[in-house]
This record gives C-alpha cells, sequence and structure tokens, in this order.
C-alpha cells in the first residue's frame, strides 16, 4: 500500500514539476534555518555541560546595595576558609583570580604570551578536566608549578614531555609543569592557556597576602562543588549572611551571598535586585522563535499549493471513495505523501546546513559540527521530519479527504470558499511573520547604528594600548622617553584600566552635601599618569590636571562629569570626598565624560587618581608616521625595555568595535533570516499566483479579445494577493512593537522607534510581493488569446 502511495506520490512530482520544487524548496530553505538555529541553541545550551557532575558546581555571587543592588562575582579571600570548613555539605572549595590576565612564559628561546589563571588547590577537583599527564590530585599543591594546556605544551616543548621541565615566568620566577590537561572546549566559560597554584600569589605579591585577611578586598572568585545528595536549597540560608556576620565594613551595604549552577554561568549573566533575570538566553529565545517562524512559513507554503491544487486530486479522491476507500485510509495516504516530501526537503535542508555550518562557525565564532555519528542526532530527526510533515501535511489531508465522492464525481466541488478563505488567512499569518522579521532587522541594525554613533568622548584614532608588566614598571620612564624621541609616538601614557575597560570599582562613602541616611556611591577608579588626558584627547572642564610629579598629588583626585553629576556637587574643584578605605582626597579638576567602558550604559562616575598600580600602556602614533611601518620600528623599542614579553598591541578603535560583536552578529543574524523568511514567503506566492493564472487562463484570453489591456489583467491577478499583503503589514506592526519595546529596555542607550522604519520595512514587503506576483501576472497578461482559447 505504502508503495502504492509512493508512486502516486512521485507521478505527481513529475506531472506538477513547478509547484513541487516550489514545494520543495521553500519547505528545505525552513527546515535548514530551523535546523541550524537548533544546532546553534543546543550548542549554546551544552555550554558548560562537558564536565562530569557540572550540575554540583557553583560560583558564589556577592550583592551588595549602593545606589541600587549590585551582582559581583568578586569576593574576599576570607570566605574560602569558611566554605571549605565551616559549611556542611560543600565538598571542594576552590579560590581563583580569574581576571583573564596574560603573562609571558619563556622556554629557551620560545617566548610567549597567553592568558592563565591563578587556583586554588581544589580547582581540578571542581572541574574535572581531562588531566594528560601529572595528577590531577597533586598537580596544584606546590607553589612554584604550572599545569599547560595541550597545545601550551606543544608550542613551548613540541614533543618533549613537559612535566618536570622549567619556565620562566614573567621573567622574575622558573615554575615546574605538573601536569597537562585537556584545552578547554570552545564552549566553555572557563578559558585559560594555563594554570598556576593560588599559593604562588600569596607568596610573590603583597596586595594577595593583604587579601587573604581582609574582608574588604573584593577581587577574587570562588568556586564550590557541593557533596552528592545535598542541594542548594540546603545551602542557601547557611551563606547568606555570612559577609555581615563576620565582616562589620559590609553591614552598611546590607551585603549578600547567593550562588550559581554552573550550567546557567553563560545563558543567565543579567542581574537585577539580586536575581538572575536573563542573559544570553533571550537571544536563544528570539532566535529559537525565528527558526520555528521560518518553518512554519514554509509550512503554510506546503498546506496553500496543496489546497489550492485540490480540484486537480478531486476525482481521485471521488474514485478511491467509490471503490471503498475510506477516510483514514486516504488521510494517511496523503499524510504519507507529505512525509515523503517532508523526507525530500530535509535531505536538502542538511546538505545546506552542511554548507552553511564553516560561514556560520566563522560569524560566531563558535565550533558547531553536524554530528552524524550521534543515534540521538538521527532520532531527534526523524522526529523532526516526522512533525514537520504532520504539520505541513495534515490540513491538505483532512481537507481531501472530506471531499464527497458523489458530488466531485459529478462536477461539484464544494468547500472551495472556505479553502479560499483559509489560505488567505495562512498568506496573511506568513507575510505577518516576515514583515516582523523585517521591521525588527531594521531596529535592531538602527539601534546598533546608534551606539557606534555614540560619541565616546576622546580620539581613538592611531591610539594603541600594550599590557603592563614587572620589565616595563622597571623601565617605563626610559622606555617613554625613548618612544617620544624616536617621532613614532607623540604622546605616551600609563594607567590600571584600557581605554575600553575599567578594571577596578571603588565606593565613595562621604562628601560635601551627603544627606544623612545616604548610601556610598560606587564609582570606576583609574589610577593615570599626568599624560593620561592628553593622550586620550578627553578634555579637562575644570580645574586643573595632575602635576607631572605625582607624588605632589598623591592625595588628589579627578571626576568626571558622571561622578560629579551623581554626587550633586555645585562647585567641585577644591572639595574633599572620603573614599576607598576611608582616605581622604581633594578634587582638584573635572573632566568631561568619556566611554572606558560599556557603551551602551551610562557613563561609568570615575574617579582618576596619581596613586595605585597600572595595567596598561597607552600610547598614539604621530600623524605623519605610517602604521606598519610606525609598528615595525617600535617592536625593537619595546622589546629593549620589555625583554620578557613579546611586543603585543591593540589599537583602541578595534578593541571597542569588539564591544559592539554580539550585537552585529544578532543583526547580521535577523537580517539572514528576515530575507529568507520573506524569500520562503514569496516562493508561496509565486506558487499561487501560478497556480491561480493557470486556473484563469481562459477568462484571462477572454477578456484580451474585449480589449482588456496587460496593466488591466495584472491588477486583476495581483489586487487579492497585495491587499492580503497589506493587511499582513498592519498586523506585523503592533506585534513588532511589542517585542521590539522588550527587547529595547535592556539599553541605557536607545533609540525610539520612528513611523518611517515601520513604513519602509512594509513598503519593502509589498514591494517584493509585487514583484514575485508580476513575474507570473505579466507572463500571463502577454499570453496570445488563442492559446488561451484554443482548446475550446
Amino acid at each position: 500500500m505504502i508503495k502504492n502511495y509512493l508512486k502516486i506520490a512521485l507521478r505527481g512530482l513529475a506531472k506538477h514539476r513547478s509547484s513541487s520544487l516550489i514545494n520543495i524548496l521553500g519547505l528545505s530553505v525552513g527546515m535548514a534555518v530551523a535546523l541550524l538555529i537548533g544546532l546553534w541553541i543546543n550548542y549554546e545550551y551544552a555550554y558548560d555541560r562537558f564536565l562530569p557532575d557540572y550540575d554540583r558546581v557553583y560560583r558564589l555571587k556577592r550583592h551588595y546595595t549602593l545606589d541600587r543592588v549590585y551582582t559581583s562575582n568578586a569576593i574576599s579571600l576570607p570566605l574560602v576558609d569558611l566554605f571549605k570548613n565551616d559549611i556542611p555539605g560543600i565538598q571542594y572549595a576552590a579560590e581563583a583570580d580569574w581576571g583573564g590576565s596574560a603573562h609571558s612564559l619563556v622556554v629557551g628561546d620560545k617566548k610567549l604570551y597567553l592568558e592563565g589563571t591563578f587556583v586554588g588547590a581544589d580547582f581540578l577537583k571542581i572541574f574535572q578536566f581531562p588531566v594528560i599527564r601529572g595528577n590531577a590530585e597533586t598537580a596544584l599543591s606546590s607553589p612554584n608549578t604550572i599545569i599547560l594546556t595541550a597545545s601550551t605544551a606543544e608550542a613551548l616543548f613540541g614533543e618533549v614531555n613537559p612535566v618536570g621541565q622549567s619556565i620562566r615566568f614573567d621573567n622574575q620566577q622558573l615554575l615546574t609543569v605538573s601536569g597537562i590537561v585537556e584545552d578547554p572546549p570552545a564552549n566553555s566559560t572557563l578559558q585559560f592557556h594555563y594554570l598556576i597554584p593560588f599559593t604562588f600569589m600569596a607568596q610573590n605579591m603583597d596586595y594577595v597576602r593583604q587579601a587573604c585577611t581582609d574582608w574588604g578586598m573584593n577581587g577574587f572568585t570562588l568556586f564550590v562543588r557541593l557533596a552528592p545528595q545535598i542541594s542548594y536549597e540546603e545551602i542557601a540560608p547557611k551563606i547568606e549572611n555570612l559577609l555581615t556576620q563576620n565582616s562589620p565594613k559590609t553591614r552598611d551595604t546590607k551585603q549578600k551571598l547567593s550562588m550559581q549552577a554552573m550550567q546557567n554561568w553563560h545563558l543567565y549573566g543579567k542581574y537585577e535586585n539580586g536575581k538572575a533575570v536573563g542573559g544570553y538566553i533571550e537571544y536563544i529565545r528570539i532566535f529559537g522563535l525565528i527558526g520555528f517562524l521560518v518553518l512554519l512559513i514554509a509550512c503554510i507554503n506546503f498546506i496553500n499549493l496543496a489546497t489550492a491544487r485540490s480540484s486537480h486530486r478531486a476525482k481521485e479522491v471521488g474514485v478511491r471513495k467509490a471503490i471503498g476507500s475510506k477516510r483514514k485510509h486516504l488521510i494517511f495516504q496523503f499524510l504519507t505523501e507529505s512525509f515523503f516530501l517532508t523526507s525530500c526537503s530535509f535531505g536538502i535542508a542538511l546538505l545546506m546546513v552542511y554548507l552553511a555550518l564553516i560561514p556560520f562557525n566563522s560569524l560566531l565564532g563558535s565550533q558547531i559540527t553536524m554530528p552524524f555519528r550521534s543515534p540521538s542526532f538521527w532520532l531527534i530527526m526523524v522526529a523532526y521530519i516526522s512533525i514537520t510533515a504532520l504539520i505541513a501535511g495534515s490540513r491538505p489531508a483532512f481537507y481531501l479527504s472530506s471531499f464527497n465522492a458523489v458530488q466531485v464525481l459529478k462536477g461539484a466541488l464544494r468547500g472551495e470558499r472556505s479553502a479560499v478563505m483559509g489560505r488567505k488567512i495562512l498568506i496573511v499569518l506568513q507575510f505577518s511573520c516576515s514583515v516582523a522579521l523585517i521591521i525588527s532587522t531594521f531596529v535592531i541594525y538602527r539601534q546598533l547604528q546608534h551606539v557606534k554613533d555614540r560619541p565616546t568622548g576622546y580620539d581613538q584614532n592611531r591610539l594603541i594600548m600594550s599590557d603592563w608588566s614587572e620589565d616595563i614598571s622597571r623601565n617605563y620612564q626610559a622606555l617613554s622617553d625613548e618612544l617620544l624621541k624616536s617621532g613614532l609616538i607623540e604622546s605616551v601614557a600609563r594607567s590600571s584600566s584600557s581605554a575600553t575597560n575599567i578594571t577596578f570599582f571603588s565606593n565613595i562613602d562621604d562628601w560635601a552635601g551627603k544627606q544623612p541616611g545616604s548610601l556610598s556611591l560606587e564609582v570606576a577608579a583609574i589610577t593615570i599618569s599626568s599624560s593620561y588626558f592628553e593622550t586620550l584627547g578627553m578634555q579637562i572642564k575644570s580645574g586643573r590636571n595632575f602635576r607631572d610629579q605625582l607624588e605632589s598629588d598623591a592625595n588628589s583626585i579627578i571626576l568626571n562629569e558622571a561622578a560629579v553629576e551623581k554626587l550633586n556637587l555645585k562647585e567641585p574643584v577644591g572639595q574633599t570626598i572620603t573614599w576607598f578605605e576611608n582616605q581622604p582626597a581633594t578634587i582638584v579638576g573635572v573632566v568631561e565624560n568619556a566611554i572606558l567602558g560599556s557603551p551602551f550604559r551610562p557613563v561609568e562616575p570615575t574617579v582618576f587618581t596619581p596613586k595605585g598600580f597600572y595595567a596598561s600602556i597607552l600610547y598614539r602614533l604621530a600623524p605623519q608616521v605610517k602604521t606598519q611601518e610606525a609598528l615595525t620600528q617600535l617592536a625593537p623599542i619595546f622589546e629593549r625595555y620589555n625583554p620578557s614579553y613579546p611586543f603585543e598591541y591593540e589599537f583602541v578603535d578595534q578593541a571597542y568595535a569588539q564591544k559592539f560583536q554580539l550585537e552585529v552578529i544578532i543583526s547580521k543574524l535577523s537580517g539572514l533570516f528576515a530575507a529568507l523568511a520573506i524569500f520562503v514567503s514569496c516562493l508561496g506566492l509565486f506558487g499561487l499566483a501560478a497556480y491561480l493564472a493557470e486556473q484563469r487562463r481562459k477568462e484571462i484570453g477572454i477578456r484580451k479579445i474585449l480589449g482588456a489591456s496587460a496593466a488591466q489583467i495584472w491588477v486583476l491577478l495581483s489586487r487579492d494577493f497585495l491587499l492580503l499583503v497589506l493587511i499582513s503589514c498592519l498586523a506585523a506592526i503592533p506585534i513588532a512593537v511589542y517585542f521590539l519595546e522588550n527587547w529595547l529596555e535592556q539599553y541605557n542607550y536607545r533609540i525610539t522607534m520612528s513611523p518611517w522604519i515601520f513604513l519602509i520595512a512594509s513598503t519593502l514587503a509589498i514591494l517584493i510581493a509585487v514583484i514575485t506576483v508580476s513575474l507570473q501576472t505579466i507572463r500571463a497578461g502577454k499570453t496570445p488569446p488563442v492559446k488561451s482559447l484554443r482548446t475550446d
């Protein structure tokens, strides 16, 4: 029986080649889009779930109240011992300095500058990365050791077994390789090239030794693994108030602790009022919806074309019913045909996805692969084909099988009017989805451009930054003198943050005019040299800059305009504030706002100070020097004064552009999927227009004989379609506004949706529909009447 049904399906494909091609192509594109998005969602959902017992691993979160509730991963080190010794249910706890800082690794003449981290002794017991060489139990027990990833070990030692070999770290200490672990996969939140015991930091860095007993120094991360059979709900009450119970410094800011499960780190990074409210999961939901809509549009095409051609199959249904076929047999037949067409479409879709994965991975920076060897993948694909076939084939199956045999064989086909109305509703539905996606693409693009065009407050042109090091610290004055003397650089400065990222925050506890009961204000804190503002091109609005002899300005600070506004200072210059560890400081100047953090948020209130640590050196190329020539000549100068490190640099404008990477990807993907959605919709419109032109060819011939022009024929065949598209545009606008308003709320600096966006999107959709329908209607209008009527 099934063999017979497949033969009939193949004959139908051969007889109606054009409509079959449209059906299969549209369904293939829809299935490919849904499959590609599904693979991406699975990849993102699998983040951090590759390790054993990942569901028992947590990261500590600190919530504190200032002008609002802040949430941070940064904790104080005295908590580590509490979690290890005093909290029942915690199996392992490990501190880490997870700042993503890079260091120099030197072996012989091989010199690498890579990011790694310092971790507690139980780190590999919590995160069970596969250990290739060494012992995970003891590899982090000795301070002067280092664990390398496989790729780093190969780069430094080649094929030689590196365990027991020595590496010079930052040109200061020799570290012994104690183990090799596999490289973290791309969909891991924890990315590193090496691990060094945290005890190394405590022995060699003064501020870490101080932090081990100071509850107020929050700059570290704590990871924990729960004991088997212990739930987070059992732990939460025990840890919530640990800070206020042990540290008087934390009581004014109402600090509380919670833990976030490892599987949620990537997806739920957005916190409000101390609760995880979203993050990357929002984009997964959006594109999951887009994948479903594109597949639905393709299924609607299938339904419309199948029901439109019902008259061709009416007599077949009548004959089958007359010779004894029951309705359930006919339903099964049509669903079998739908399954066959869907399977053909899936084969093409699979090829499309396979070919698209390379550019798709390149765009997203992901490593998505087709899991052809996974039995579960094929089981899911069988279910995917079956559900798609059911969605696409159910209405045609039930509609065609409902025909009355006697009436059909007499030539009276009932229910056509309701079928036409159903097709119109489905056309409106699919074009509404397509227009909504077009509107979304315009809004996302405009929001991206709006933020990109936001004034930064400083000049990024030809501005370069390099990481600080111990060598640069010792040789900074000589290095800066030679850079300026070379003529390659017009200005050079140093700071504790790069020009595009703020790494340290502190509190202003007291200031003139502070209201009783007011909370402290959290501000960004940046240590700078006196040439910082000149190098970046930031303008001092009032007061003065720091003096060249920074020691004389040790207790002076400069505020940006945002900090002055937050503190509500009328005449800030000369006033005194109390901030970091209750230190008094005098305001000597006010500088104009500059975006040194996120371009999507308001400018951070910032305190610039001459006293502190440094993490970056910034320098601006002279205007008369060619960029590549300057970089070539700068390399030996840096190597002379920074011999332990390769010459690494980053242009500020390129680093700033990286902040828009996610939004650029979202913009490109939404544009791509909107284009595919409108393409699939137009495929269906093209097929329906071709069918209706064929159905009305004799009417068209008679009208032409009676004097109708090609334009009149075009209006006759096109007006219904264009009216439906217009209705779709009107229906899509409120739907798009609702979702886009919610999406835009996450941005402090955002656009307002102009009516022009909806007008342009609607006009574009109507224009595409006009072109699609015209390809058939104009052809029908130009057909000679004698050709249309020659059979009569």
